[in-house]
């Protein structure tokens, strides 16, 4: 049989510091605070493909049913 190891500790994203803990990948709720100001402020971004004819999210996917055009069977 072979000795289990302990898990490897990683380091931090934001600051390098190791860490272990409630916080994990982060060293504290500091900078996991830091890295979801930074995802909110849109200075990271997924990479993907450009959605068809420039539309954005959901907007001009469906018929709009304001108007009352649109599917008669949803409530």
């Amino acid at each position: 049989m072979t000795a289990s190891k302990a898990p490897k500790k990683g380091r931090c994203p934001i600051c390098k510091t190791i860490c272990s803990g409630e916080h994990k990948p982060f060293c504290s709720d500091r900078c996991a605070k830091i890295d979801l100001s930074r995802w909110f402020g849109e200075h990271y971004v997924v990479a993907g493909v450009t959605p068809i004819n420039g539309f954005d999210d959901e907007d001009g996917l469906f018929p709009s049913t304001a108007s009352g055009q649109g599917r008669s069977d949803c409530l």
